[in-house]
């Protein structure tokens, strides 16, 4: 049984699967199936791609919160997975602790697929890549620019690297970054030199979900804004970012909304690889 929880536990050759499964013809898996979707934390892009993507192979969406499942506080959590396992072909979720994702996997009822914890993003880094690779026609020896925190999000890209061959450099402030060297990862606390000569300039939000009021996080990242001249050190570089954007805070609009930004496509690419994900823990084959 397959499970996904995180880039670095696929494979190169499983990795580009699921690329390919994601530009490829769908069929329907899922026909008369159902998945579930369980946030903890809510979000725009992660419900819309997923529950279009399981409609796209046939199958029935059908999403949970906290409230309605009472996972360690009203049931078990292998109770839970295996309720959920009776009516659903996947059971998908965005959680906070990872853990509770390793939990469910382990206990082999089901594929499970995480659709965000707070230790990584799998789906968001398989829909990067895929856009890079539609931008520039290759992942291998492309260099990727992260301006921002060593969070979920890029954890994820720098493993997604690690497999395709592509490199990472990560510019946060002093204490924001890696606190183990990864692969695939050049950590500096200068955004100028991460950009330079990068392929594509990466941002994400300064102040995560629940944290709205942090001024003085807002004041240590304020020059790691990605502006027109940051871009101009990288002429031939694309834009992206994961989204939600604070426009005036981690990018200009000129910047998000100018031609060389690929977000929507991006954004778009978050379904696409979520059906990939699903045909791939399926079973299926590009």
């Amino acid at each position: 049984m397959k499970h996904l929880l995180a880039i670095r536990d696929l494979t190169p050759e499983e990795f580009n699967a699921i690329l390919d499964l994601s530009e490829g013809a769908t069929g329907r898996p899922l026909q008369d199936k159902g998945v579930a979707l369980y946030f903890e934390k809510p979000s725009a892009r992660t419900r819309n791609s997923m529950e279009m993507a399981v409609a796209q192979l046939g199958g029935h969406p059908v999403y949970l919160q906290p409230s309605e499942l009472g996972i360690g506080t009203r049931e078990s959590v292998e109770d839970v997975t295996r309720t959920l396992a009776c009516y659903h072909a996947v059971i998908a979720a965005r959680v906070f602790d990872h853990g509770l994702l390793e939990q469910m996997a382990a206990i082999g009822v089901t594929p499970v697929l995480n659709m965000l914890s707070a230790t990584d993003h799998p789906l968001q880094a398989l829909a990067d890549m895929l856009t890079i690779k539609q931008l520039l026609g290759r992942l291998e020896g492309v260099t990727i620019a992260f301006i921002g925190e060593a969070n979920n999000v890029s954890r994820s890209l720098a493993e997604a690297c690690a497999l395709t061959g592509a490199t990472l450099s990560i510019a946060s402030p002093i204490g924001f970054g890696f606190a183990t060297p990864m692969q695939a990862v050049y950590q500096t606390h200068d955004p100028a030199e991460a950009v330079d000569g990068a392929d594509i300039i990466y941002s994400d939000v300064w102040v995560s979900m629940g944290d709205e009021d942090s001024a003085e996080r807002r004041e240590l990242f304020a020059p790691f804004a990605v502006d027109d001249a940051l871009m101009a050190r990288a002429p031939s570089a694309h834009f992206l970012h994961c989204l939600p954007a604070v426009r005036g805070e981690e990018v200009t609009a000129g910047v998000i909304d100018g031609p060389r930004s690929a977000v929507w496509r991006q954004a778009e690419n978050r379904m696409h690889t979520a059906r990939g994900a699903l045909q791939w823990l399926l079973g299926q084959t590009a």
